[in-house]
């Protein structure tokens, strides 16, 4: 791909943002704010590496994560604050608008993509898979892991035909830190109905 006349091979891209999402997930099973700057850095070489390759559903989904990472980030101060007795805010509007402007992405990544190709529905599972995964993890919501896990499933598949195999190794090790992760989240809210 040619960036102001710099010529940067798909795979710099593909190892770039890979190393950025295992740091973000190190920092997500301590449910972490930092989380969200590390997943939110990975966004621009995912999103070049998938416009380069005219998998458009994909580079979407990038725009939305970083809608959901600056609301994720926000939403985590504003609940830490009101953990304090600080504030109160309006939930539903909160989650509400990050939704719609998501699936409004989602919408015209879907209506610019071409599903007379097979692996577009690929794609399109994928990309589902991902935006309810996300939800789950803006809420801190323990479900969200084994949503994560089959979003690896579906994903090393489609890796392994786009030949992005960085990507692609990467999901196993992905979906082996959502086992971890789905472990610690889960006891951490039997810890919390204990405590309630």
């Amino acid at each position: 791909m040619n960036i102001l006349g710099l010529s940067i091979p798909p795979l710099v891209l593909d190892l770039t943002g890979g190393l950025c999402v295992l740091v973000s997930l190190y920092f997500l099973w301590a449910k972490s704010s930092t989380y969200w700057h590390w997943s939110n850095l990975s966004l621009l070489p995912y999103f070049l590496l998938f416009v380069a390759g005219g998998q458009w559903m994909l580079a979407g989904l990038q725009v939305t994560y970083l809608l959901f990472g600056i609301h994720g980030l926000y939403l985590w101060h504003l609940e830490a604050r009101r953990a304090r007795g600080e504030i109160r805010f309006n939930e539903p509007l909160w989650y509400g608008v990050t939704w719609a402007a998501s699936l409004a992405i989602f919408a015209y990544t879907v209506a610019v993509t071409d599903f007379s190709a097979a692996w577009n529905w690929v794609q399109f599972a994928a990309v589902t898979l991902a935006l309810i995964a996300n939800f789950g993890t803006t809420r801190r919501w323990a479900w969200s892991w084994p949503v994560w896990i089959a979003v690896n499933a579906v994903q090393a598949v489609y890796f392994w035909h786009a030949e992005y195999w960085v990507l692609f190794a990467l999901q196993f090790v992905l979906a082996a830190m959502s086992v971890v992760g789905w472990r610690t989240w889960r006891r951490d809210e039997r810890r919390e109905v204990a405590f309630a």
